[in-house]
């Protein structure tokens, strides 16, 4: 079964028991919860279900944004100094 990976962030100062009882809707709709984040964010990584995506709810007043997780790279340019 092939799943779709997501960052789920809520809003500044959304209490913990809201988060927590999101995480646990989402996990309820055949979702899991692949890292909560407390300090920067708040919010959790969730890997869903393609089958379950439509069971996913991220409609919620607290959520901030849902985006796609994917990997992020920096790329620089060498500069190379003197002639």
């Amino acid at each position: 079964m092939s799943s779709s990976n997501y960052i789920v962030t809520f809003k500044k100062g959304t209490p913990a028991s809201v988060i927590d009882e999101q995480a646990k809707k989402a996990e309820e709709a055949g979702a899991t919860i692949k890292h909560r984040y407390t300090s920067a964010i708040l919010g959790y990584a969730v890997s869903v279900p393609n089958d379950a995506i439509n069971a996913f709810d991220a409609s919620h007043p607290d959520v901030d944004f849902v985006e796609a997780d994917g990997e992020v790279t920096i790329q620089g340019q060498k500069h190379l100094s003197g002639n």
